[in-house]
């Protein structure tokens, strides 16, 4: 049989299934049976069955066409989760169209694009509740949000779990003797940011440390809003033996106005990041962060969505990732005890 003709019924005569245990193997599932598996990957070799990446429709009526809906493309974090979403969706055989949406008219535009143009079989959406754009989120198509737990839509959801990781950050600092920990936040309006001020709040809490409001800024991711939150601070003549930045690049802001300022990283102020971007090892000194799998998230992600798309009811409806520790030189001792 020609290879470009074979078709996921094909395979499920030649194995002697359903075409939906053919799904499901393909799309690793666990609901088959390992014998039942093994009869189904002897007849994809046999029949040189391929998955058709471009095809508009799968065996049980849905599109195998999936989206991604980001805030925007040129971010790392982003990128880097559509790079694992990308690699499951391919090897699993649905095809992903990525794109970006600055505010809550794009995206609603988008999602009527998809869903009438391109018909797509199920959504990930990105930071859901930036803006109002969760309120256009179809009822009716299989969604999976990034980066956010579900609150007024009915979705299935994949998220670092940031409130423990901002604790874990703090705790990092509290351990090396710092009390008087500053900290920038990304914008509050996103849940990530919260989530990792709660941690933050929460570290300090049980370590019978005052929280101090004058020691957290609102930074906006950029580097630039980090080395602010530090002038911001040497202005108003607010000391700090440790600064915590929610994200690398606000560390690396930071850490630069505090060497214009005569500080020292880590002997006058120690210095922790988040996300351990690849740079992160790089900086002067190598930065101390909390590391997220970005990759891995992206592709629980697309798997989480290929399931609820296939098996309708999926076994898990949600899913928080724990961040690592990664200690490098910008930490150390507190030197002010």
């Amino acid at each position: 049989m020609s290879e470009t003709l074979v078709t996921l019924r094909d395979v499920a005569r030649k194995a002697g299934v359903s075409h939906q245990t053919v799904s499901r193997v393909i799309n690793n599932s666990d609901r088959v049976a390992p014998e039942t598996r093994e009869r189904v990957e002897a007849a994809i070799a046999e029949l040189g069955y391929h998955p058709n990446m471009i095809a508009r429709s799968m065996a049980r009526g849905h599109s195998n066409t999936i989206a991604c809906i980001l805030p925007n493309l040129t971010d790392y974090t982003f990128a880097s989760i559509m790079e694992g979403a990308e690699k499951v969706a391919r090897k699993s055989g649905f095809y992903l169209l990525t794109a970006s949406a600055s505010d809550e008219t794009i995206f609603s535009d988008l999602v009527k694009d998809l869903t009438a143009g391109w018909q797509i079989g199920g959504l990930m959406v990105a930071n859901p509740y930036i803006d109002g754009r969760f309120k256009h989120i179809p009822e009716n198509l299989p969604v999976v949000l990034m980066g956010a737990c579900p609150r007024e839509i009915n979705a299935c959801s994949i998220s670092l779990d940031d409130e423990m990781g901002g604790k874990m950050a703090v705790e990092h600092l509290i351990s090396l003797g710092h009390r008087r920990i500053a900290m920038v936040t990304g914008p509050m309006i996103e849940e990530c940011s919260n989530d990792r001020l709660g941690g933050y709040l929460s570290a300090l809490s049980e370590a019978g440390i005052a929280f101090d409001p004058a020691l957290v800024i609102e930074g906006d991711w950029s580097a630039t809003s980090g080395d602010q939150a530090v002038t911001r601070w040497r202005e108003q003549n607010i000391d700090f033996t440790a600064l915590f930045a929610q994200n690398d690049r606000m560390a690396i802001g930071a850490m630069r106005s505090l060497r214009q300022a005569g500080q020292r990283i880590p002997e006058d102020v120690s210095v922790i990041g988040f996300d351990d971007i690849p740079l992160a090892s790089y900086f002067d000194p190598p930065l101390t962060t909390m590391r997220q799998d970005l990759e891995y998230i992206g592709g629980e992600a697309a798997k989480l969505l290929l399931e609820v798309i296939i098996e309708k009811d999926p076994a898990r409806q949600s899913c928080q990732i724990p961040a690592e520790l990664v200690v490098r030189e910008s930490t150390g001792p507190c030197k002010f005890l």
